[in-house]
């Protein structure tokens, strides 16, 4: 693997409870509390969360190997690729991954394919992006 972006953390996890058990205090300083109402929004707000984190750890993901490179859940071959610098971004180049833009907090990569279609990656460190990419693509 010669670059790796996951496309979230998993801490986010710990919201769901963290908010449960700040509710429950909350309510135990003010009377009785309910620990089975507490577990339960604990239990739902930590399942929203497994949702949203999966979901941007499926879109948001950047892998790049000697064979192929994955923006999001778009793998392509490296081999399509005919060169990664000097690449000028046409306005509606087609962006990999499957996003009408690229995703919030990451930055177009314009990436010439052997057909002479232009087409945008993404990563968030665009630099050491394209420095593993041109150990790879000789252009």
């Amino acid at each position: 693997m010669l670059y790796r972006e996951p496309g979230s953390s998993w801490w986010p996890l710990l919201w769901g409870p963290a908010f449960a058990v700040a509710g429950y205090l909350v309510e135990l300083v003010t009377g009785p509390a309910s620990v089975a109402l507490w577990t339960i929004v604990g239990l739902g707000l930590t399942l929203g969360a497994v949702l949203w984190v999966y979901g941007r750890v499926k879109t948001g993901s950047v892998v790049l190997t000697a064979e192929e490179a994955q923006f999001g859940r778009e793998k392509m071959p490296v081999a399509m690729i005919e060169a990664c610098s000097d690449v000028g971004a046409p306005a509606g180049a087609r962006v990999l991954g499957g996003g009408w833009s690229v995703p919030k907090g990451t930055t177009a990569v314009p990436l010439r394919l052997r057909d002479g279609a232009v087409v945008l990656g993404w990563a968030r460190d665009p630099e050491a992006f394209l420095a593993a990419l041109r150990r790879v693509v000789r252009r």
